[in-house]
């Protein structure tokens, strides 16, 4: 789900012949909740959501944001690939069914208005342990509609560096990839690796590095499928691959490309994952040849999801216990160290090893980090505790603050920091803070009357 204005796609001879190879899907039964695969030996579960809950509802705002309009503000138009949707988070357009999966829905209105939903994950740091494996999947069935009436539909189950979060116009050198997407009801799994600079680069911008395969045995529209995206780092050279339903279709090589441009999709926090269901664009114009969707496109098809999961192997502990071994499975303990590395989402800084793991380094002037869901439950948190370091230089100094809800909501509570001795000389640094209860958005600001960096942070908790 690329975000650029200027979208294509490869192989669109090859998929514009598909559309009429492709029979009419029959109608598939939808299965109950097959729920989250047992983990196999040698990894670890480090996220998931499986969409159990009642039907009618939304899925958990502990796991997901929801994206809304036709585009992020300050971004691109039209979410930067032409699409024409308007996302809601109303239940017409998502909602769990009741069975154990996600329903996104596009849907049409008597003006020829067209509705649909999008989320993306509040976890924004899903990367592997050094040395070792990360994988991402989704059980999922594709909008059961083809031939004409499926012109315009655009499913997709992708990823994208955390950087992006806050910048919207970092693409594609913070890394983006596709591991599900499809156009116009075609039986037809895409995986593409985006990267580098726009146009042209070592990802052949904007049509990056993809390949793609008819789903086995059923097709993408009438049955659910498996789509699997890993991140390996235990070979040389390292390597993505994606799979559709155990099959790997396509690979891509650290070898490929320039260290800068490794380094740039690989060093960062992180990545954050999305869902969605998008309607026209230039992707499903791209291979229909023309615009879409048309009088012929046929409203009220869905993008069904079981499950979403992210498991690591190897290559020691991934930084992710705190969001996954928590009391109701996802958010952070406000008293416990929270690592600043694993926020979920950060505005500048970089990763660096600290004190035995890792920190986020050189933060300044209008940086944040944030933590969704930080739970003080009915305990009154009045202190902040913030494990900090400063290399900076002489006259350069700054504010590390605490902000509910929003990085520019009023500061709860603030401490002052200069040169510390070195970016490895940690000290924690106490704070008085106006008093939290509850669950929160905690979101860590950076304010400074200088353009220098000043602070870096290995972690924050909370005290009463």
């Amino acid at each position: 789900m690329v975000l650029t204005t200027s979208r294509r796609r490869r192989v669109l001879a090859t998929a514009a012949a598909m559309i009429t190879a492709v029979p009419l899907a029959t109608l598939a039964a939808l299965s109950a909740d097959a729920s989250v695969p047992s983990t196999p030996p040698g990894w670890t579960l480090q996220w998931s959501d499986d969409f159990t809950g009642p039907a009618n509802t939304l899925p958990s705002t502990q796991n997901w944001i929801f994206d809304l309009g036709h585009g992020y503000p300050g971004g691109p138009a039209n979410w930067g690939t032409g699409e024409i949707q308007n996302y809601t988070s109303s239940t017409d357009n998502i909602k769990l069914d009741g069975a154990g999966n996600l329903r996104i829905t596009a849907l049409r209105d008597g003006s020829g208005n067209w509705t649909s939903a999008r989320i993306e994950t509040q976890r924004a740091n899903f990367k592997p342990p050094a040395g070792g494996k990360l994988a991402i999947e989704s059980r999922l069935q594709m909008p059961n509609v083809t031939g004409q009436a499926a012109l315009g539909y655009w499913p997709a189950f992708w990823a994208l560096g955390s950087p992006y979060r806050g910048n919207y116009w970092n693409w594609p050198a913070i890394g983006e990839f596709d591991i599900m997407e499809n156009v116009n009801g075609i039986n037809s799994a895409w995986g593409v690796l985006h990267c580098g600079v726009n146009p042209g680069g070592p990802c052949n911008e904007t049509n990056g590095l993809g390949a793609s395969r008819a789903c086995p045995g059923s097709s993408c529209q009438s049955a659910f499928h498996t789509y699997r995206f890993e991140w390996d780092e235990s070979v040389s050279p390292k390597q993505f691959r994606w799979y559709v339903d155990g099959q790997q279709f396509h690979s891509v090589n650290q070898n490929q490309f320039d260290a800068t441009t490794w380094n740039n999709m690989t060093s960062h926090a992180g990545y954050f994952l999305l869902l969605n269901l998008a309607v026209g664009g230039a992707f499903p114009n791209g291979v229909a040849g023309g615009s879409t969707p048309t009088s012929a496109t046929v409203p009220g098809h869905s993008l069904v999801v079981d499950y979403v999961a992210v498991w690591s192997a190897g290559g020691g502990t991934q930084p992710t216990t705190t969001t996954t071994t928590q009391p109701g499975g996802s958010g952070w303990d406000a008293f416990a160290d929270i690592q600043a590395e694993q926020a979920t989402a950060r505005s500048g800084g970089t990763i660096e090893s600290a004190e035995g793991g890792q920190a986020v380094a050189r933060l300044g002037n209008g940086n944040w980090l944030r933590f969704s869901g930080v739970r003080f439950g009915s305990t009154t948190a009045r202190q902040f505790y913030g494990r900090v370091a400063s290399g900076a230089a002489d006259g350069v100094s700054g504010l590390v603050e605490v902000r509910l809800g929003s990085p520019t909501a009023t500061p709860i509570g603030s401490f002052a920091l200069a040169n510390t001795g070195g970016w490895q000389s940690w000290r924690t640094v106490p704070a008085n803070i106006a008093g939290v209860s509850g669950t929160q958005d905690v979101y860590v600001t950076f304010t400074s009357g200088q353009p220098s960096a000043y602070v870096s942070v290995n972690w924050i908790r909370f005290g009463t």
